[in-house]
């Protein structure tokens, strides 16, 4: 009988402390979550400055995974350097001057102290009426700068195609210097530059930069945002 009762008091020891381990190990899992969840939170809130980049295919990185997209590629530079930024990819493909400007109030509805405004192409593409285009980007500018009076604006210069024609071609690239002056923003010259035209840059369609390529935007956008971080 004293046998049979140490027996018995030996299993209840043990399923106790099988309950005991296993509530412990549900709380090591439970502080590690919190603590992960803090450690979240803490990097959310030291990234206190945004970088809105608004564009079209271009900047959403079409044909290729996000972290792939010159934005990512930027967040990840950012994050390298210690930098409390967060970048916003508001790219998407097909998008006009027209399409970003009827947008554009849903997108400045988050604190944006740097905009870099990607847009033009799809308009060079379609042919569309270069004046329109011209007034579509001003009016974007215009309207950024009076939702964020100390957000500062960054202006990607496209270049027109050679078989849009020569009067096409000269009036489209104008508009992003000439703009740029008006509103005194930053201007990066060629937003394509050593990508375009470059077949092994670029995805089969020859129009959307490859993950190579999108490095090599990263590096045309950094030259210009970098000194204004």
């Amino acid at each position: 009988m004293m046998r049979s009762t140490s027996i018995f008091s030996i299993l209840i020891f043990l399923i106790f402390c099988q309950c005991d381990n296993k509530q412990q190990s549900t709380k090591d899992v439970e502080n590690k979550a919190v603590k992960k969840s803090e450690i979240s939170t803490k990097e959310d809130k030291n990234k206190t400055k945004s970088i809105l980049c608004f564009g079209n295919s271009l900047t959403a990185g079409f044909g290729l995974d996000e972290n792939q997209a010159w934005p990512s590629l930027l967040q990840s530079r950012l994050d390298s350097l210690g930098l409390g930024y967060a970048v916003v990819n508001a790219g998407i493909s097909g998008e006009t001057t027209s399409n970003g400007l009827s947008r554009l109030d849903w997108a400045l509805n988050q604190q944006v102290d740097v905009f870099i405004l990607e847009l033009g192409a799809n308009d060079m593409l379609r042919g569309l009426n270069v004046s329109q285009t011209r007034e579509n980007l001003d009016k974007i500018i215009t309207t950024v700068k009076k939702t964020h009076p100390k957000v500062k604006i960054v202006l990607a210069g496209m270049l027109a195609a050679p078989n849009m024609g020569q009067e096409y071609v000269a009036e489209f690239d104008k508009i992003f210097p000439t703009l740029a002056k008006k509103h005194e923003t930053s201007l990066i010259p060629f937003f394509l530059q050593n990508v375009a035209g470059v077949s092994t840059l670029n995805l089969p369609d020859g129009k959307h930069p490859n993950a190579t390529g999108q490095r090599i935007v990263l590096e045309n956008v950094w030259k210009v945002v970098k000194p204004l971080l």
